[in-house]
């Protein structure tokens, strides 16, 4: 049977399959095709762990973990941008035709910029952000965040690590995003953006969205085959170790988020992420950093019925309010209804098919996969 779309948990504040305001134009003829699939803290972040265990076994082949380039920013608020113009700064494409490039860049000049349905950073003027991007990347000195090997097993894109099972990394059938969109350390990840978009983007940097099955395995698994952990850190639910302790601004106990249409919640709902990468210890033991907390994430799902779907998954900074442990139903009592986040949840969120996708979220992201 066909997975009927349900709203999340907690639907108060999620936007019930909102549609963007405006169509997305068809992506330009010439980009390159999508690959076929194979098979969400308001205190400092953690320290990093630069001991000789948190590195790969092939670390003396790392490539430069972040080009500094000038002083990073001391301001949390400074790596917020509002215009199409900064926030496109932030996403690199292939090399084009003259021709390929200017219909590319007319897609992306519609798509990216402020409101609910392009990709931005959430409203700046409520949005609240206490990590800097020099802090950050303080943070995540000494942490290896691709290897010379990984590049080249993913076709030599930057910040793609290669997932595979059983300790065999030839294996290897796919490369993840190591952050979330637009995949650059201590960069804010970017929001409001519907799955058919996002679909889009990622063919446009000759990737495609990740598959439900992709993420939950590079969420989960040991690249030296060991057993499956629960959470991407660990097996026990931390809500310090990601950005996931961070609650809705309240008023009288009631959230100031107000999700009865699209543009209600763009100037009432905060979008209240991180940088990504600036909790260090919140990544999987591939190098997958944030798949807790932060920003949900679209990818997708193969239905037998509707075909490819989009399926929305992890939890994002204020999911304090909503967690439970993995083993923990939900409690009688409880203000509002909870949901666990561990890496194999199978939550069945705005289910759409990926050809008409437009659920758009002030704390709904992505990140791209690329099949080797």
């Amino acid at each position: 049977m066909t997975s009927a779309p349900r709203a999340l948990p907690f639907a108060a504040v999620l936007l019930a399959s909102l549609a963007c305001n405006q169509p997305h134009p068809p992506p330009p003829a010439a980009e390159p095709k999508a690959e076929a699939a194979a098979t969400p803290e308001a205190s400092a972040p953690a320290t990093a762990d630069t001991s000789a265990s948190d590195l790969p076994s092939d670390a003396s082949a790392a490539v430069a973990v972040v080009d500094p380039g000038p002083p990073a920013p001391t301001d949390p608020m400074a790596t917020h941008y509002e215009s199409a113009e900064d926030i496109l700064k932030l996403v690199t494409f292939p090399d084009a035709t003259p021709e390929v490039t200017k219909r590319r860049d007319a897609y992306l000049a519609y798509n990216f910029g402020p409101g609910p349905g392009h990709f931005n950073q959430g409203l700046k003027a409520i949005a609240h952000h206490d990590i800097s991007k020099a802090k950050c990347l303080e943070g995540l000195k000494g942490v290896v965040l691709q290897t010379d090997e990984q590049k080249a097993q993913c076709g030599g894109a930057e910040y793609m690590i290669p997932i595979y099972k059983d300790g065999k990394k030839e294996t290897a059938k796919y490369c993840i995003d190591a952050f979330e969109f637009p995949n650059k350390p201590c960069e804010l990840p970017l929001v409001w953006t519907a799955p058919s978009a996002t679909q889009t983007i990622c063919s446009m940097q000759g990737k495609r969205l990740c598959t439900q099955q992709e993420w939950s395995t590079a969420c989960r698994a040991d690249p030296e085959g060991g057993a499956d952990s629960i959470y991407a850190y660990g097996n026990d639910l931390d809500l310090a170790v990601c950005n996931t302790n961070k609650p809705h601004e309240s008023t009288n106990g009631q959230w100031n988020c107000r999700a009865q249409t699209a543009q209600i919640a763009w100037q009432t709902c905060s979008t209240d992420t991180e940088p990504s990468g600036a909790f260090p210890k919140c990544k999987s033991r591939f190098g997958v950093f944030d798949q807790h907390g932060n920003v949900a994430e679209v990818m997708t799902r193969t239905d037998a019925d509707a075909g490819l779907v989009s399926q929305l998954k992890g939890s994002a900074f204020f999911y304090v309010d909503v967690a439970r442990k993995h083993n923990e139903a939900q409690p009688k009592d409880a203000p509002r209804e909870t949901y666990p986040d561990h890496c194999n949840y199978d939550p069945r969120w705005h289910v759409e098919s990926m050809k008409s996708a437009l659920h758009v979220n002030y704390h709904l992201g992505f990140r791209c996969c690329k099949s080797i």
